[in-house]
């Protein structure tokens, strides 16, 4: 029964983007001019404002089912951390988009909205330029996998204070959790990002020699004459 619905859930997400798509065709369509004199003004925008409602509802069902198939999809291959950055992305960029189609369908105007937004976003990008960076460190971080967690690595970096030892227990949006044997540290991304890491060396193992025949070495037991000599 769950491989049916696992298998039911990628056609809800296609039976959702179609109507998502009819709806917009219906939207669009009712602000014609022809269409309008036909139907009437005020039943033209109710139809209009009906069609972007159902355009906003169908199109975040689609993106909501699309992002969790793709994780889905990609965790057996890289992993839950990339699977879920690749979600987020999927999501963010899918909302961004029907809420922009959404307003259009609805008469307001978008490029003031986006003029504005994009100011907005440059105050807060200048306000919150290292928390930012952090995030941006940890998806490359969690992309490009330079270590996983359980590894013990070293990171080497002025900005850190030198160098730094520890195992890798959690690598965060923001933070990298590192325990050392002065405890638990969490270091930001962008720090990470910029330190030289590596593996930490294991140490040689030592092969100790046979005593035999060794100066200082303890004589075997019978006078300290090998078995069979005379």
């Amino acid at each position: 029964m769950a491989r049916v619905q696992r298998r039911a859930k990628p056609w809800r997400s296609i039976i959702a983007a179609v109507l998502a798509l009819l709806a917009w065709v219906v939207s669009v369509q009712a602000r014609r001019p022809a269409i309008s004199a036909s139907l009437g003004r005020v039943t033209s925008e109710i139809v209009a404002q009906a069609g972007a409602a159902a355009f906003c509802l169908f199109a975040v069902i689609a993106v909501v089912g699309l992002a969790g198939k793709a994780r889905g999809v990609l965790q057996p291959r890289i992993g839950a951390a990339h699977a879920a950055v690749i979600r987020y992305a999927i999501l963010l960029t899918g909302g961004t988009f029907v809420v922009l189609i959404t307003l259009d369908l609805s008469g307001v105007p978008v490029g003031q909205l986006v003029l504005g937004g994009a100011v907005t976003g440059i105050l807060l990008g200048i306000a919150g330029q290292q928390a930012l960076s952090n995030v941006f460190a940890g998806i490359v971080l969690l992309l490009s996998r330079p270590f996983g967690v359980g590894d013990a690595i070293r990171l080497r970096s002025g900005a850190l204070g030198g160098q730094m030892e520890g195992t890798v227990t959690e690598i965060g949006i923001t933070y990298l959790r590192l325990e050392t044997p002065d405890g638990v540290l969490h270091v930001p991304n962008s720090q990470v990002l910029a330190a030289a890491a590596g593996p930490v060396a294991q140490p040689a193992r030592t092969i100790e020699p046979s005593s035999a025949g060794l100066p200082g070495s303890t004589p075997p037991p019978g006078g300290g004459q090998p078995p069979g000599s005379p």
